[in-house]
């Protein structure tokens, strides 16, 4: 029916056509009569022809007419009628059309924990165009992570580009920094007390090694972990020393800066991973969204 314009309105409504009352008017056109329309939409025949008059209320016209057990349209009938196929093949060809597109299935991303974050706003964005996907998120090292890409066991992996294990699209390049406690941080004098990645875990304990060994620099491992969760409150207590990319830096971390004597630290590479297989179309909707919010251009591109 016509949606009435209510005076007052704060925002003026366009009527519109109810597409479901303009269905009853053409099943009873292709059928003859009230009684065979009712069975072809699993309506009662009081219904059918309840419809007929709210429909004709709305627009305040006659469209039937009896003659006999069967019904007549009027010419305003007549004129609705054609007006209500086009409509009604325009909404069923919109219908097909979203269906055919409707994304569903199950998606592995993997990714190492220090990077969650940076796709809070893919997660929300992903679950909001494509709710029937079944995403299930393992978090890792990178090198871990990379082992079960190549096993097929993940469909995508967002990690740290290693260098034994190149490839991959290249989504971005993050700096890499020195961070100490925002209110603690140890003397900065040899042997510095560093806080690493387990062996093997990340690029960034070798970028550290590299960086020491190259300036002359001493050091020990004062703790590790296979994330920044684990090395936070021993960085925060004033404890060690970190290396951290930007995106990771938190509250309660401070970065070092080239006065304070340290070494200069290469940038990394963000790169996402796919299977060897097809990518499932889930997958290769995340990944276009991935992309879209890290890459250097994106909402979340800069550094």
């Amino acid at each position: 029916m016509i949606s009435p314009i209510k005076d007052g309105d704060a925002l003026m409504r366009a009527p519109t056509l109810d597409l479901g009352l303009l269905r009853t008017l053409v099943a009873v056109a292709d059928t003859g009569s009230v009684t065979a329309a009712a069975r072809r939409l699993s309506y009662t025949q009081s219904t059918v022809s309840m419809q007929l008059q709210r429909l004709e209320g709305a627009l305040g016209v006659s469209l039937h007419e009896r003659e006999g057990r069967r019904l007549r349209f009027t010419a305003e009938g007549g004129r609705l009628l054609g007006h209500a196929r086009r409509l009604l093949a325009l909404n069923d060809e919109a219908l097909a059309d979203m269906r055919a597109r409707r994304v569903t299935g199950e998606l592995n991303l993997g990714i190492p924990e220090d990077y969650a974050s940076l796709l809070t706003s893919v997660f929300s964005w992903f679950y909001q165009l494509y709710p029937e996907v079944r995403l299930q998120v393992t978090c890792g090292t990178s090198a871990h992570l990379m082992e079960r890409v190549r096993a097929d066991e993940l469909d995508l992996a967002l990690v740290t580009r290693q260098r034994h294990s190149p490839g991959g699209e290249m989504i971005r390049r993050e700096p890499l920094a020195w961070a100490v406690g925002l209110r603690h941080q140890p003397a900065l004098s040899d042997p510095l007390p560093l806080g690493l990645y387990s062996p093997g875990a990340d690029l960034f304990r070798e970028v550290a090694e590299q960086a020491l060994a190259a300036a002359g620099r001493d050091w020990r491992v004062a703790y590790m972990s296979q994330s920044m969760v684990g090395l936070g409150p021993v960085v925060q207590a004033g404890l060690a020393i970190v290396v951290v990319t930007r995106s990771m830096l938190t509250p309660q971390l401070r970065a070092l800066d080239a006065s304070s004597g340290l070494p200069p630290l290469p940038a990394v590479e963000l790169a996402l991973h796919r299977a060897a297989r097809r990518p499932t179309e889930p997958a290769r909707r995340l990944a276009e969204l991935i992309r879209e919010q890290l890459s250097p251009t994106g909402p979340l591109g800069g550094s």
